[in-house]
């Protein structure tokens, strides 16, 4: 029906036995039959609404009062009182919850405070203990300072001695060999080496171009043809490192047998015959692993020179224990430390103590820091697939149920409600990376409840993530919730 055919039918009335207050669709503020081409509903018991214009006697009850099918024939029940009743219900439950909420709230705010002047006094206090444990750090430094010196100094002269006695030790080795190597150059036991019998041991040749010459040995004697025990001192070190035992000389360098087992050339039989899948299981491979453990065991032997290192370090032995005098100035160096150590321990400690403390009390936990109580806390929710860790203030995290790798969904951010309601959401940031993506991160919309607990999650969009939180530290004052004549009509 057209807004003029309903002005007509309204004037043609006039003043008859129906009184006309207003149009049907009007409301009383109006006097429009159809403002802005909207149907008013009345709904009297419940909200009154606006619906378009084109809704009216379509067959479709959309007020609850059924007003705007008053000539399409359509059956509609008056619902208005019943939904009413069910608004009043909830809107009663909520408002006893956020009267609830908002007492616990108040209970919140008065325990922060009490614990935030708890907090400055301790502060105070652990100030005050750092003062004398810097002092405390400062004598035992001076004391152990004192006690190392000393200590430092016996040690040396303890390592010096040690040193000094196994130089004497290596002397009378190296004298004991030269006078050995002496015995056995000395062919004809005459008290002298001569040239001739320097060139018996080829492995002294100087240029090592497999011709040993008079003139090479000679050289060797220090330009004289023979030297006796005295004069063979002086020309020691042009001989010892090449000199080889006449007792070894039978016996082939180890590196050498090494060398031609490892150069033997491999029958083609074994090499091209088969393709490397297709060997044949072979009679013979227990013979030839036991060869192989043979040669093992015989022929690989650790060179004469590692041997003779090892003998050297077993001849010396380790350096012996400190004179009791020694020990006991490196004890009382040891004490002096330890006390040192754990005063400045014990100071890194209060530097922590006092680090946290000025955090939390300059912490924004709210406007009257009603939010501080969630402070080192944590909250989980478990889902199908998934554990979720909401650590206010801290950082939220996702573990599989089943077992895995926790993951980082963000670090605390900042408060980020809007500005008329900012501590209403928490945003966490930085979290781990998605996989060609950006770093995971978390909203927490806090919302208020009696109880302090994760609602629900979500992932709205790839690697943000959604979380619902409840706590009484959100909730407002709740207002005095009055229904208004103009909105529920007849009750």
């Amino acid at each position: 029906m057209s807004c003029q055919f309903l002005l007509l039918l309204l004037l043609s009335v006039g003043v008859s036995a129906v009184e006309v207050q207003r149009p049907r669709g009007v409301p009383l503020s109006s006097t429009a039959a159809c403002p802005n081409g909207s149907f008013h509903c009345t709904n009297a018991g419940f909200r009154p609404t606006f619906i378009p214009s084109s809704r009216i006697n379509d067959g479709i009850c959309d007020c609850c009062d059924t007003t705007d099918e008053y000539n399409s024939g359509a059956t509609c029940q008056n619902t208005c009182r019943e939904l009413g009743r069910k608004e009043r219900e909830s809107l009663q439950k909520m408002a006893e919850i956020a009267k609830e909420g908002f007492l616990l709230k108040q209970q919140l705010i008065h325990e922060a405070n009490r614990g935030l002047e708890d907090k400055k006094a301790k502060l105070g206090d652990v100030q005050g203990s750092k003062k004398d444990l810097e002092a405390k750090v400062e004598a035992l430094r001076t004391v152990k300072e004192a006690a190392e010196q000393p200590e430092r100094e016996a040690k040396e002269r303890h390592l010096k001695a040690w040193e000094d006695q196994k130089a004497l030790i290596q002397k009378e080795k190296e004298s004991a060999r030269m006078a050995e190597v002496f015995l056995e150059l000395d062919d004809d036991a005459d008290g002298f080496v001569s040239v001739p019998e320097l060139l018996s041991h080829s492995e002294l040749d100087p240029d090592a171009d497999g011709s040993f010459t008079e003139a090479e040995a000679q050289g060797l004697l220090g330009g004289v043809d023979k030297v006796d025990t005295a004069a063979f001192e002086s020309i020691w070190s042009n001989v010892k490192e090449k000199y080889m035992s006449e007792s070894n000389a039978d016996t082939p360098a180890p590196e050498e047998t090494s060398r031609e087992e490892i150069n033997e050339p491999v029958s083609d039989n074994e090499s091209d015959q088969y393709p490397d899948d297709d060997i044949p299981e072979d009679e013979d491979d227990d013979d030839e692993e036991d060869e192989d453990d043979d040669r093992d065991e015989h022929d690989y032997k650790i060179p004469p020179t590692a041997r003779t290192e090892e003998k050297k370090d077993d001849d010396e032995g380790a350096m012996p224990p400190y004179d009791q005098e020694t020990q006991n100035l490196i004890d009382a160096a040891q004490k002096a430390r330890n006390e040192f150590d754990e005063a400045e321990r014990a100071l890194r400690e209060v530097d922590d103590q006092i680090r946290n403390l000025e955090k939390e009390i300059s912490f924004d936990f709210g406007p009257s820091s009603e939010f501080a109580y969630l402070y080192s806390q944590c909250y989980e929710l478990t889902t199908s697939e998934y554990i979720y860790r909401l650590c206010p203030f801290n950082r939220v995290t996702q573990k599989p149920k089943f077992g895995g790798s926790e993951t980082n969904l963000g670090s605390w951010g900042k408060w980020a409600g809007p500005e008329d309601s900012i501590y209403s959401v928490m945003k966490y940031e930085h979290g781990t990376g998605c996989w060609q993506g950006p770093s995971r991160s978390t909203t927490v919309k806090l919302t208020c409840g009696k109880e302090t607990v994760v609602t629900s999650t979500s992932e709205p969009s790839r690697c943000e993530y959604l979380m619902e939180f409840t706590c009484p530290a959100i909730c407002q004052e709740p207002p005095n919730l009055e229904i208004s004549s103009h909105e529920h009509q007849e009750l």
